[in-house]
């Protein structure tokens, strides 16, 4: 996007987490060429919002998410295996390292379809990286279209 500008030492980009009223922290990016002014307005605005900014370069995925994405997935592939129920994975995260969800919660809580997609997206830029292989039990979920608690169904059943 910030080649779409001509103003690129005035480009930096915030990301917000769901649901946004509720999660304290924003993720502050610089680009190469965001300006130390910019990118301190960038931290002072989320600041004046109430949030807690991080700081992190223009890559896939931030930190957060290129941190959670691959551990979800890794937990799809530890229940593929048959190496654990997935009710079991996201018991022992919860109570072993004290996530508020477990990975199969999160994932029906993100949408599986949007999982998908990020995982797709970033396998084709870097295809022998194994944290980014697909998964094909999440594959055959989204093309059966239980996407998780937005359609009733995804890991777990939703009433």
């Amino acid at each position: 996007m910030a080649n779409a500008t001509t103003r690129q030492d005035r480009f930096g980009g915030l990301h917000f987490f769901n649901p946004v009223p509720m999660m304290k922290l924003v993720e502050v990016i610089r680009t190469p060429m965001t300006s130390q002014k910019t990118f301190e307005s960038l931290m002072d605005f989320s600041k004046a919002v109430g949030k807690s900014p991080v700081s992190c370069k223009d890559t896939p995925g931030f930190i957060v998410n290129r941190l959670l994405v691959p551990y979800m997935m890794e937990a799809v592939r530890l229940f593929e295996r048959g190496d654990a129920s997935k009710e079991d994975i996201d018991v022992a995260m919860k109570l072993g390292a004290g996530y508020p969800m477990g990975p199969f919660e999160l994932l029906d809580y993100v949408g599986l379809d949007t999982s998908k997609y990020i995982i797709d997206g970033w396998h084709s830029l870097e295809p022998n990286n194994p944290l980014f292989a697909p998964s094909p039990l999440l594959n055959k979920l989204v093309e059966e279209k239980k996407l998780g608690k937005k359609t009733g169904e995804g890991f777990y059943k939703y009433k």
